[in-house]
């Protein structure tokens, strides 16, 4: 199975529903489950291993992570954060080596921990270094999750990406306005209590990705289950951001 196959998967109007996995257990009971592709998820890696989620902190272990379950049969894209680096050279070194481990795709993001973007140019660098290695590099744009940037300008701007990815856009309207102004499948981040999967195929989405969502799910499974035994009520799920305030913060 490679990249070609994984491309293939992404299909505007009948989405990818793409589950992440953050540990090894988790990947293969969701490979289990018949799911034909499944990614990582930088937070829920952070979170296993007490690191820092998007401050480039969990390089080795998101390698070790899409090194263990290469095996399970199903199509593995990996969450890279901002390829751990701003080199182009380095990212590059990187995603050829998860491409030689058999890798199918790299989500690469322009999001930076101080809560700013990485500048267009550098951004465009380094998408152009991690093509070429037989992997699907989708592009993510955090500028609807930090609230900063044009959207469409950074959609333009990588568009020599295999896909683009604009998580934290949840209007209907705006993700079919998006979707069409690229010849690009475009991914969105599944929201609870936001769009359906037949409406954002309707919108024309290639992609809807989980993210951190089941890893917080398994985390309020965790937490109402123990609770239940002391006779209290279940917790809601935790926040992205209250997930992430628990970690070390980046130094």
């Amino acid at each position: 199975m490679t990249a070609v196959n994984f491309r293939d998967l992404h299909r505007p109007g009948d989405p990818l529903l793409l589950p992440n996995a953050w540990d090894y257990g988790s990947a293969a009971v969701l490979a289990a489950q018949g799911f034909p592709a499944i990614g990582t998820t930088s937070l829920g890696v952070a979170a296993v291993h007490g690191k820092p989620d998007a401050a480039g902190a969990t390089r080795a272990e998101t390698i070790e992570l899409a090194e263990s379950i290469k095996d399970l049969g199903v199509l593995v894209t990996v969450d890279i954060e901002g390829g751990f680096s701003d080199d182009p050279a380095e990212v590059s070194d990187l995603v050829a080596s998860l491409g030689a481990l058999g890798v199918a795709g790299v989500n690469l993001e322009d999001g930076r921990p101080d809560g700013t973007l990485r500048p267009i140019g550098l951004h465009q660098r380094i998408i152009e270094a991690a093509t070429g290695h037989g992997v699907f590099v989708n592009a993510r744009t955090d500028t609807c999750w930090l609230r900063t940037g044009a959207t469409r300008e950074r959609v333009r701007a990588y568009g020599h990406a295999d896909g683009i990815f604009v998580p934290g856009l949840s209007d209907l309207g705006e993700i079919a306005e998006v979707a069409a102004s690229t010849p690009l499948p475009l991914n969105v981040l599944y929201q609870p209590g936001g769009p359906t999967l037949a409406e954002l195929a309707e919108a024309g989405v290639a992609r809807v990705s989980t993210g951190s969502l089941l890893y917080r799910a398994a985390i309020q499974g965790a937490l109402a289950t123990v609770l239940g035994i002391r006779g209290e009520p279940a917790p809601p799920m935790p926040t992205y951001a209250e997930m992430a305030a628990f970690l070390p913060q980046p130094r």
